[in-house]
């Protein structure tokens, strides 16, 4: 893992002097998600880059592009030393990193994340990225 919490050791065995490996992963506590309804779920990983596969789908972002991004979230949230995170923050730190990656996923993902009902939301999300767009107009 490229992330620092896999390590690989040589070893020796001390009776029959054959070489081998383990492979020892950094204990963690489990990161917890505190849910907009009060429930708490652990945070799933899987979950969230299936979510953004969904959102880049047919987009040229490339799955290292994804999987950088979740780490970027990762550590972000890592570096607040919590057990546990409002969903809401992991949210929008997946919406600014998604926005700067790619706008069509970026609108796709808030879609969801912000449970537009209307048009006008789109068109304001759409506005948001390009807002000289807006001023053309007039």
């Amino acid at each position: 893992m490229k992330d620092g919490s896999l390590i690989r050791r040589r070893r020796e065995c001390e009776n029959c002097k054959r070489r081998f490996t383990t492979y020892e992963y950094v204990e963690t506590i489990p990161l917890m998600v505190i849910k907009n309804d009060g429930r708490r779920e652990p945070y799933n990983r899987e979950k969230l880059k299936l979510g953004l596969i969904t959102s880049c789908k047919k987009r040229p972002v490339r799955m290292d592009e994804i999987d950088s991004l979740i780490l970027r979230v990762e550590k972000m949230i890592d570096r607040l030393n919590v057990s546990e995170v409002p969903s809401k923050l992991l949210g929008e730190e997946v919406i600014k990193n998604l926005k700067a990656l790619d706008p069509v996923a970026y609108v796709r993902f808030a879609s969801v994340y912000y449970r537009f009902e209307a048009v006008s939301e789109f068109e304001k999300k759409i506005k948001e990225l390009d807002p000289a767009k807006d001023s053309r107009k007039k």
